[in-house]
């Protein structure tokens, strides 16, 4: 039985990239705690991976194989959302593909994918969410950032960065043109959470790791259960006076200064 703060029984949730990851984690524990759970990817192997465990925690799991940097896939998943469920209380919305590119060589029609992927997918997300949301009086929606919002991670990452802190924009002012009627939005912003990609990348260099593990205190990089308390706590009635913010989910990588030293025992 959850603690009341955090009792998610008799809602719905949507997660996006729910296949595996920071999104598998999330809809998993949003079911943990009652919830039944949309759950969106293209990766439909995964989805139904995810499906069955929902499942197997008494709770109710749609999957749908979506793109969600198509506003019109999103829109006929919503559809499907309101034949099967008539409600949303919460998104999760965590899908997004960012790419790599120098700056001076980057094509532009790679900084608009980008922008597609991380910007207009989840706005689209949020509006087809809020909807439905304002006219409920209440509902939470959290976009997954990233530090790269806020700071910069050079590497490349200029069409990623510039997105992201179109992501954190969006936040805030959903969040004020949407608080007094209920519905709240945030962001979390985690740093390094290993997935495939950053596996890969760590495997082409072996001094990458130890370069991030640098910036944060708390001496491991972040892995995908890592968001499950976090979710939890911004999609239940425990955060209903908590919008608009921005939420670093790093390690003390964002309080750390770059000429910091981390404590040793």
């Amino acid at each position: 039985m959850s603690e009341p703060l955090f009792d998610l029984s008799g809602r719905v949730a949507l997660v996006s990239g729910a296949a595996s990851g920071l999104g598998r984690n999330m809809s998993l524990a949003l079911a943990e705690h009652g919830a039944d759970v949309v759950l969106a990817d293209l990766n439909e192997a995964g989805l139904q991976t995810t499906a069955a465990a929902i499942r197997q925690l008494g709770r109710r799991a749609l999957p749908v194989t979506c793109n969600v940097s198509q506003p019109e896939a999103i829109r006929e998943m919503f559809a499907r959302l309101d034949k099967e469920f008539s409600r949303i209380d919460f998104l999760g919305n965590v899908a997004g593909e960012g790419l790599l590119g120098d700056p001076e060589t980057i094509t532009i029609e790679t900084v608009q994918q980008v922008f597609q992927n991380l910007v207009i997918g989840r706005f689209a997300m949020c509006q087809e969410a809020g909807r439905r949301m304002l006219k409920a009086g209440r509902g939470s929606i959290v976009n997954i950032g990233s530090l790269a919002s806020i700071t910069a991670l050079g590497r490349g990452h200029i069409a990623y960065s510039m997105a992201m802190g179109a992501v954190v924009q969006m936040t805030r002012e959903l969040s004020t043109e949407w608080a007094g009627r209920g519905v709240r939005v945030n962001a979390i912003l985690p740093a390094q959470v290993v997935n495939p990609s950053l596996e890969k990348r760590m495997a082409a260099d072996d001094k990458l790791e130890g370069q991030w593990l640098k910036g944060i205190p708390r001496g491991r990089l972040g892995q995908p259960e890592d968001i499950k308390g976090l979710a939890v706590f911004l999609a239940s009635d425990s955060s209903s006076w908590i919008t608009g913010a921005l939420i670093p989910m790093d390690g003390g990588n964002l309080a750390m200064n770059s000429g910091g030293t981390i404590g040793k025992n």
